[in-house]
């Protein structure tokens, strides 16, 4: 893998880990590092959820729009556990 690649996926997950918290209402106590790597996880779950539902992402709008829904989906229940556990 390229190093382009691993700073497009960096960028690409922060992105959609800030779209993922803004669909998301309340407070999220996470910082820079955890919104990268909850857009990249949403981006995988929304992915794998597209594939299910419509056999593909839908190109490259319907990427984002779908990594942005994972972004949220994982989201959601990472706080869910997190408040479950204090």
């Amino acid at each position: 893998m390229e190093l382009t690649s691993i700073i497009g996926w960096i960028v690409f997950g922060f992105i959609v880990g800030l779209l993922g918290r803004l669909l998301v209402p309340g407070q999220q106590p996470i910082g820079c590092i955890a919104t990268t790597l909850l857009g990249i996880a949403g981006s995988f779950a929304g992915g794998y959820l597209g594939s299910i539902l419509f056999g593909g992402a839908g190109g490259p709008t319907g990427s984002w729009i779908l990594a942005s829904i994972g972004a949220a989906l994982v989201l959601a229940v990472y706080l869910l556990i997190t408040r479950r556990s204090r």
